[in-house]
């Protein structure tokens, strides 16, 4: 019989934490759902201690949106020096954290350089820990449409795209957290690849939506210069189960 145990979630009431709070609990595990909502604050560490005591891991999705690359690398970074700083006191066992695909070919979109930061922090911390990198989630469609949209249509990078759904994510972030520390990284991606302009043809496909999808390999991932395979796994990964079809279905 699996042992039960406390795993704190920074970031719980988000997408993805309030799944894997949810995946934790059914199975029957202390899961708890930390946000400055509820006075647990990775960024300036107030209530962590109390948080974390007796917890045997904790799973960081916490997250901020800035174009400003000084700030977010300071959010991420700060962040996960004190999550860390407070597990050690604290005897937790395993520290997860939530990144991104290739994010260190990517710095320079600031989103991704804070990542780095975190991963950095992380990785140089003497905690115990395993890196999740995900693919972009199918969740993400509507903002990347958004964000290609120009003149009538959606004109986006020429690369390939391995989307993942939300579910997944909390699924693989649970199960890393309830094994060992791999005290390095782990890529997470979902069950097909293939051109980006082809999901998003198939996602504008289901809104009824006919602009037309262009693909232009001088396009940037906000802001990175990309490649054929910058957004997908090099080498192995773990595989989601949720496709493009069944997402859009639910």
């Amino acid at each position: 019989m699996t042992k039960m145990k406390k795993v704190v979630v920074i970031g719980g009431t988000g997408l993805i934490g309030s799944k894997a709070v949810k995946l934790l609990q059914d199975a029957g595990h202390e899961a708890v759902a930390a946000s400055s909502s509820n006075g647990i604050n990775a960024y300036t560490g107030e209530g962590l201690a109390d948080a974390l005591a007796g917890a045997d891991a904790v799973i960081d999705v916490s997250n901020m949106m800035s174009f400003d690359k000084a700030v977010i690398a300071d959010f991420f970074g700060t962040s996960s020096r004190n999550l860390t700083s407070a597990e050690r006191a604290a005897g937790v066992r395993h520290h997860v954290v939530l990144s991104i695909v290739n994010a260190d070919q990517l710095s320079a979109n600031p989103y991704m350089a804070g990542k780095l930061a975190q991963e950095e922090a992380v990785a140089t911390s003497g905690q115990a820990f395993t890196i999740v990198r995900a693919t972009q989630f199918h969740e993400f469609t509507e903002t990347l449409v958004d964000a290609y949209s120009a003149d009538g249509a959606v004109k986006v990078p020429d690369i390939d795209f391995q989307p993942i759904a939300a579910n997944d994510v909390a699924a693989a972030l649970v199960e890393a957290a309830l094994g060992e520390p791999k005290n390095g990284f782990v890529d997470l991606a979902g069950p097909e690849r293939g051109p980006f302009g082809s999901f998003i043809r198939t996602y504008l496909d289901a809104k009824s939506d006919v602009r037309p999808v262009n693909a232009d390999a001088a396009v940037e991932y906000f802001g990175a210069p990309v490649v054929a395979g910058s957004l997908v796994p090099g080498g192995d990964y773990i595989k989601g189960a949720i496709t493009v079809a069944e997402w859009l279905k639910a």
